[in-house]
C-alpha cells in the first residue's frame, strides 16, 4: 500500500501549550493545498482527521475528503491547552520514563495511537491513498514500515503542510 501522508498546516496555538486532540485552527489551508497539488498523483482518494487544522486541508485538496477519527492526533488527555510548565513533574517524568507507553490522565499512549492507526488503515479498501493528519499520526506509521518501536521515532517530525510519501506492508 502507498500512502501520501499529509502533515497539516501550522498551527493556530499559543507557545507552550500542549494541544494533541484540541481542536485549532491552522494557517491557510489554501495556500499549502496549491504546493502540494503538485506533489500529488491525481484522482488519489483522501480520508482526514476530523480535526479543523487537518479537515480544511483535506476540503482544500478533495471534493468529498472522508474523515475519520482514527486520523487525529494523539490524545494528551488532562494535558490538553495547558502550558507544558504548568503539567506536574511527576507525570512528565513518568512519560520520560515510557515514552511509548505512558498515557496521560485521561489520554492515549503513543503505542494506543499506533494500534489505532493502523488498525483504520488495515481497513483501507485501496492500494494508494492521501491522509491528511498529525505527526503523531505519520510518525507511528513510519515506525511501523522501518520494524523500528515507535519510541525510537518520537523525534521524527514532518514539516507543517509536507508530503511524507510510505509503502506500507500490513502483516
Amino acid at each position: 500500500m502507498i500512502l501520501h501522508l499529509i502533515r497539516h498546516p501550522r498551527p493556530l496555538v499559543a507557545p507552550g501549550i500542549c494541544y494533541g486532540a484540541l481542536d485549532v485552527a491552522a494557517e491557510d489551508a489554501a495556500a499549502v493545498a496549491a504546493v502540494l497539488r503538485g506533489e500529488l498523483p491525481p484522482g488519489l482518494p483522501l480520508w482526514s482527521s476530523p480535526l479543523r487544522r487537518c479537515r480544511e486541508l483535506a476540503e482544500e485538496l478533495h471534493r468529498q475528503p472522508v474523515l475519520d477519527a482514527r486520523l487525529r492526533e494523539m490524545d494528551f488527555g488532562a494535558w490538553e491547552g495547558r502550558l507544558w510548565d504548568d503539567i506536574p513533574r511527576a507525570e512528565l517524568d513518568a512519560w520520560a520514563a515510557d515514552v511509548a507507553g505512558y498515557a496521560p490522565p485521561g489520554g492515549e499512549s503513543p503505542l494506543a495511537l499506533q494500534r489505532r492507526v493502523l488498525a483504520f488503515v488495515a481497513t483501507l479498501p485501496v492500494a494508494e491513498a492521501v491522509l491528511v493528519t498529525h505527526a503523531g499520526v505519520i510518525r507511528s506509521l513510519v515506525a511501523h514500515a522501518g520494524g523500528r518501536p515507535i519510541a525510537d521515532c518520537l523525534d521524527f517530525r514532518p514539516a507543517y503542510g509536507s508530503r511524507t510519501r510510505l509503502e506500507l506492508v500490513l502483516a
